[in-house]
């Protein structure tokens, strides 16, 4: 014979909230130089686990991740408009150059005479 189970009683907390709860419990406890101390620990073991090489593969990886997020997220057209908006400020800033150089030599050419 089977019996129906009973609904499990709940806190009515999910599992996210519990762990927000004792992160922040940590937090409160110990301090932000304690999570300073533990991730220099994990960095300095991945780092003789796996080496110098290990961080440039993971930095290539998710450079690339990074780059194709953004580019589903916005499309093709967005790489020409940051472009033009590049180009334009570089030749503002070539342009603010040229005329503060101006005004130097002006100002030389002034004291000189």
């Amino acid at each position: 014979m089977s019996t129906p189970e009973s609904p499990k009683k709940t806190s009515g907390m999910s599992v996210r909230e519990a762990g927000q709860k004792g992160g922040q419990t940590v937090k409160k406890k110990y301090g932000p130089e304690f999570y300073e101390q533990i991730g220099r620990k994990g960095g300095l073991a991945t780092k003789q686990a796996h080496g110098h090489e290990f961080y440039e593969q993971i930095g290539k990886k998710g450079g690339k991740k990074g780059g194709e997020a953004t580019r589903d997220r916005y499309g093709p057209d967005f790489y020409e408009r940051i472009g033009q908006k590049g180009g334009q400020k570089v030749k503002q800033l070539i342009e603010e150059g040229k005329r503060a150089a101006a005004a130097q030599e002006a100002e030389r050419e002034k004291r000189a005479s």
